[in-house]
């Protein structure tokens, strides 16, 4: 096997694959016109996760044009292969009664009703179509006996409907795209970290990067960008189920050239995270029959969702979960505090088909074999509901023409004020695949109108700031910053907040933000600089950081995953409206956009 063959496992047979469109950890990481400057792409995609890579898939649709991936990563390695529980769509072969317009609803109705109605409806109209398309390339679903896809019950969801591939079903969706990708020679712009979108005239120009090898900056001009970077859990770095990319870089690139940020407060924590690290267990262990239970071993969701059970929404459990803690029936004290996932009564057959890795993770982080032994758990941060505001669901655009996003990223918004387990995986491909053709038909009708001395002007820029700040002697170091921030972000606009929280929260930040214009990186080098690259996300985790508790704060209600102790009501007359973030130089201010309702009228939720 030679150096360049083993990425190609697993390409569909018969595939012609370009040999400069795939990664190898010993070739070129960038394609030779990228390093030359003489690459122009009609669609450059930030971000290799399974959003990015069906944005890409659907942009080659139209033919004879350009089309880019660039990661900071291994193509392979995004918070997609993460997701475990199974992805969503009213296909009906395991439920008959299930439908577009019940996924609707229980989107809508899990959302606390924040959700935009018409973009749901687009939503759950197209799922099905998505899962039928992973099952003809190839994606190794579970299967009834009749041979069709097996779709269980995952929280918040009125009938089963998340088809699933074990308990790795992003793991198997994103190498599933890749593999297509691969197969229709998209170009890979590999281990290039995102710097900064450049705009002229209001429109796109292109990016300005580093390639984390070499260390050079570099910019890439495109007609069209599509933003799909993921989520940005790691402003809670020490309680977060999200890999350690996830680091908001696209969002605070888009806030930086003029894009709000929309719904920044709703923070999906998932209630079963590992005690010890906050690392996921599925909700697919749920939706199997594990139960929560108490130090007491009692199933105390009885008190809280009494017909849903474990299976409540994701907002409702993990309050519940935090509830049980607060009032000293969990195990253990402060960020080590836990109540217990019990397995025990679950057939050991089933937990090896379908639970397999969950099973492998309580063994690894917890020591515990959950044949035997209960598994302590605890809320973690998990998903973004907020994002980059994306103004037509339609095509992802953004205020800026020639800018797109989709996934975790953007909010278009289904997922409102709490995201429905199962919905995540659907939608980067959904909107995924929207974006791709609304960037596509953008580009096929337009020339060029960027503005390439401008791109230059960036290049020269980030050159001299990379000199500045590598150059420094001293300071607060990143790893210092970072780490008070992730504790004030848990303390202060964790799973419970109050007025006073969450005022402390925003002077800390602004504190930490004057740190960080003075920190020291520690590394003057130019290859393969990756203190440098820790300087870059912490400055992004901070913008994104301050956006959320700034929406926390003007948003005075109870509602979905943000949970105000101190205005523990919902308050439609105020707040049925996004949260839209903006930055003007240093300044932040908050607007409102008013929800667009179809169908559902607002009511309370039960379960």
């Amino acid at each position: 096997m030679n150096r360049r063959t083993f990425i190609k496992l697993g390409v569909a047979a018969g595939a012609t694959v370009a040999a400069g469109a795939y990664f190898s950890w010993w070739g070129e990481n960038i394609p030779a016109t990228v390093r030359d400057g003489s690459a122009l792409y009609d669609v450059l995609i930030i971000g290799s996760g399974g959003g990015g890579m069906r944005a890409a898939l659907e942009a080659t649709k139209q033919k004879g044009l350009k089309v880019a991936v660039m990661t900071k990563m291994v193509p392979t390695r995004s918070a997609t292969t993460m997701a475990q529980g199974g992805i969503n769509g009213a296909a009906r072969t395991t439920d008959s009664k299930d439908s577009p317009e019940a996924h609707a609803f229980d989107t809508v109705k899990g959302a606390d009703y924040l959700c935009d109605q018409d973009a749901v409806e687009y939503f759950t109209e197209r799922a099905p179509e998505i899962l039928f398309e992973l099952d003809y390339y190839g994606i190794a679903f579970n299967r009834q006996e009749d041979g069709r896809l097996h779709q269980r019950k995952m929280g918040g969801s009125t009938y089963a409907r998340a088809a699933y591939s074990a308990d790795i079903s992003g793991h198997a969706v994103q190498h599933t795209m890749f593999e297509q990708c691969l197969k229709n020679n998209i170009d890979f712009i590999s281990e290039c970290q995102l710097l900064e979108i450049v705009a002229d005239n209001g429109k796109v120009s292109g990016v300005i990067a580093i390639d984390m090898r070499s260390g050079n900056i570099i910019s890439i001009p495109a007609k069209t960008v599509i933003v799909a970077t993921g989520g940005y859990g790691r402003a809670y770095w020490v309680r977060t189920s999200n890999p350690y990319s996830s680091t908001g870089d696209g969002i605070a690139a888009c806030v930086n050239v003029g894009i709000p940020f929309k719904d920044p407060e709703m923070v999906q924590f998932h209630p079963t995270g590992l005690a010890s690290n906050g690392v996921l267990m599925s909700e697919s262990a749920r939706s199997e029959g594990a139960y929560l239970i108490n130090k007491d071993g009692e199933r105390f969701m009885a008190r809280y969702a009494p017909q849903a059970m474990e299976l409540g929404p994701r907002d409702l459990v993990c309050q519940s979960v935090e509830k049980e803690i607060l009032a000293g029936r969990g195990i253990g004290e402060g960020l080590n505090a836990a109540v217990y996932l019990d397995f025990r009564h679950i057939p050991k057959e089933r937990i090896m088909e379908r639970l397999f890795q969950v099973k492998q993770l309580a063994l690894q982080f917890e020591g515990v074999d959950l044949f035997e032994q209960p598994v302590p758990i605890r809320g973690t941060c998990h998903y973004s509901m907020g994002g980059v505001d994306v103004i037509d669901y339609k095509t992802c655009a953004t205020k800026i023409p020639g800018l797109f996003a989709a996934g975790e990223c953007s909010c278009i918004s289904v997922h409102g004020a709490n995201r429905l387990g199962a919905n995540s995986l659907t939608e980067v491909l959904v909107f995924g695949k929207t974006a791709g053709a609304g960037a596509a038909d953008y580009a096929k009708g337009a020339g060029y109108e960027g503005n390439k001395e401008k791109l230059q002007a960036a290049v020269e820029r980030w050159n001299k700031k990379f000199t500045e700040t590598t150059g420094r002697s001293s300071g607060p170091s990143v790893a210092v910053i970072r780490d008070k921030m992730a504790l004030t972000m848990w303390n202060n606009a964790g799973i419970f907040r109050n007025e006073s929280a969450l005022n402390q929260g925003l002077r800390d930040i602004d504190g930490l933000q004057e740190e960080y214009n003075k920190c020291f990186i520690g590394d003057t080098s130019r290859t393969c600089n990756t203190a440098f690259m820790n300087y870059i996300e912490l400055g992004n985790l901070l913008v994104v950081s301050k956006a959320i508790i700034m929406g926390a704060i003007a948003r005075k209600e109870s509602r979905g995953s943000h949970s105000r102790t101190d205005f523990p009501k919902r308050d439609d007359q105020k707040f049925l409206q996004h949260t839209l973030i903006s930055k003007e130089g240093d300044t932040f201010k908050t607007e409102y956009r008013p929800v667009a309702i179809t169908k559902f009228k607002p009511v309370e939720r039960k379960y």
